[in-house]
């Protein structure tokens, strides 16, 4: 089952919300994350915040875990925890990238953190969608003629092959202080990316800038 966060990035879109969120979902909604869940017409398992904006008010009725305004973690990262207690095979956090850039830095950390802790996490806008990839094989269906960039992650540098892109690599070292992993291009229906050494930030953009 997934669980899926909504955060509360200025650059979230509600219409993207209704189209990415299933009625099997369990949603979270982090702080102002509530209004944008209000504006998509989705009603949340659970809110998640300080509440230093009152959007709790949103939704009256759902539970709700109130947490103090000065804190060691994000909303976003309280939500994640909940969520692990809750044991989710899939964490998908929306909302989470935009806005201030130290926000989307930190929310891309919290994916090594949902793998440490058993889980899979995936950050999702209408733009993008980034995954913490560690060793491992990994396919990639319908994203043919997409761009997509790699990165080491937490480590000096990744090892890692492509097939079924524009630039592949065969067991390469991607080096944390080059620009090597920028850009590259889906251009198979299936394309593979093996990870031997090393963790790695994935981030597939989903339309064309």
């Amino acid at each position: 089952m997934r669980c899926v966060i909504i955060a509360g990035s200025p650059d979230t879109n509600s219409d993207f919300l209704s189209e990415v969120i299933k009625p099997d979902d369990y949603v979270i909604c982090a702080d102002r994350g509530c209004n944008f869940a209000k504006q998509a017409g989705i009603t949340p398992n659970l809110v998640v915040g300080d509440f230093d904006s009152e959007p709790d008010v949103l939704f009256p009725n759902c539970e709700t875990v109130r947490l103090i305004p000065e804190k060691d973690d994000t909303d976003t990262m309280h939500s994640v925890d909940l969520a692990l207690e809750k044991r989710f095979d899939e964490i998908a956090i929306l909302g989470a990238l935009g806005g201030r850039f130290d926000h989307s830095f930190a929310n891309v950390a919290v994916l090594s953190y949902i793998h440490e802790h058993g889980s899979k996490g995936v950050l999702l806008s209408e733009k993008e969608k980034i995954e913490f990839l560690p060793v491992g094989h990994y396919e990639y269906k319908n994203f043919k003629g997409k761009t997509f960039s790699l990165f080491p992650f937490g480590c000096p540098s990744v090892c890692v092959s492509y097939s079924g892109t524009k630039y592949p690599l065969e067991k390469y070292c991607v080096s944390s202080s080059v620009t090597l992993g920028v850009s590259n291009v889906f251009t198979s229906d299936m394309t593979t990316i093996d990870i031997y050494d090393g963790n790695a930030i994935l981030i597939i953009n989903l339309i064309d800038c």
